[in-house]
């Protein structure tokens, strides 16, 4: 290699003799030249995603309130975890302790079935009083269904699960780069990186000796944020997943797309999947609630999963999984609607 050669491989050029070159290398040492890919668990989302979220990749979860994005995205946390990976979980809407509770909640069900401990029972245990034989966590939990078991398994994997207790007024796209790259150097392995929720990380502080002269709006806000997690995708070759708000004025709509998404349409530009949640008995067709009463009932306890959008795949599907909020989890076990959906870029029925 020619000193011109190397110089061009510095910071963010490369030659594509030189990516050639690097990718022989790493074949002949049989290492690992693709990107990266971290399985959701959600075994038929992974299928569709040709076998999960990618190493560069800004994937967006967006749903109206209470369907279950937070649900989905600490069950994806906690699948990665307890399958070996890293995973950085950045919180602007829940303290540490209460995503600890959910996931004992998550836990136990895994462990026990659909009758293990409620998130209310864990609440109680950690909130009241007991006796001196009761001080930590197994013995506080005594007694409940799963709950001891839960706390073991999650000393299984905690040291691979980091909780980011974020700000909206100070959690930015530097602090988290600052902060996955700090996990990686502890720890050797590149994080799967969550976000909840985009619209609330912080803008970034104005450049030195330029003074910001006026305050952002809420879409120039959500435009950098987005770009800025695109970008830290791409920089340090991680996924990031990203919960993403729906805008107040289209909460009534019958089934929430991609253009309902809070912000601007920097979102479904930059994002390379983007995936919505509907509550199914909102979305089927009026025809399958009319003819068939008991199905229409069925229909509540179901989430419909759509993938809006996938740069490097198939998108326009439509998948279902069982809701078990009670379990605060959803079944993995998923499939594609059968029923005709309601369709409101072409008709309402």
């Amino acid at each position: 290699m020619t000193v011109t050669e190397a110089k061009l491989m510095t910071g963010r050029l490369q030659s594509l003799r030189s990516v050639l070159e690097e990718t022989n290398g790493l074949l002949s040492m049989e290492g690992d030249v693709g990107a990266k890919v971290w399985p959701s668990g959600f075994r038929v989302l992974d299928v569709l995603l040709n076998g999960g979220f990618r190493a560069g990749e800004l994937v967006l979860l967006g749903a109206g309130p209470g369907l279950g994005k937070t649900t989905f995205a600490l069950q994806v946390a906690r699948n990665l975890a307890v399958s070996g990976e890293s995973v950085v979980y950045f919180s602007f809407e829940h303290d540490n302790h209460s995503l600890l509770e959910r996931l004992i909640v998550l836990e136990a069900a895994e462990i026990v079935g659909s009758d293990a401990v409620r998130l209310p029972e864990v609440r109680r245990a950690f909130s009241e009083s007991q006796g001196p034989d009761r001080m930590m966590m197994e013995g506080r939990l005594f007694g409940t269904e799963g709950g001891v078991e839960a706390v073991e398994a999650l000393q299984g994997y905690c040291d691979r699960l980091h909780l980011h207790r974020s700000s909206g007024a100070e959690t930015n796209v530097e602090v988290m780069r600052g902060t996955i790259e700090a996990i990686r150097e502890s720890t050797g392995q590149t994080p799967f990186v969550i976000v909840d929720y985009l619209q609330k990380v912080a803008a970034e502080p104005p450049s030195p000796g330029r003074r910001q002269t006026a305050q952002l709006s809420e879409e120039d806000r959500i435009t950098e944020a987005v770009e800025g997690l695109k970008d830290m995708a791409l920089d340090l070759g991680v996924s990031v997943l990203a919960l993403v708000a729906v805008d107040k004025s289209c909460l009534a709509a019958k089934r929430t797309r991609i253009q309902d998404l809070r912000g601007s349409s920097a979102l479904a530009h930059e994002a390379d999947i983007v995936l919505i949640l509907n509550n199914k008995f909102d979305v089927v067709a009026r025809h399958h609630l009319m003819f068939n009463t008991a199905n229409a009932e069925q229909y509540h306890h179901w989430v419909v999963m759509s993938i809006e959008k996938n740069r490097n795949g198939v998108d326009q599907l439509d998948l279902e999984f069982r809701k078990h909020f009670e379990n605060n989890r959803f079944d993995t076990d998923g499939g594609r609607v059968a029923e005709e959906l309601v369709d409101e870029r072409i008709f309402l029925e």
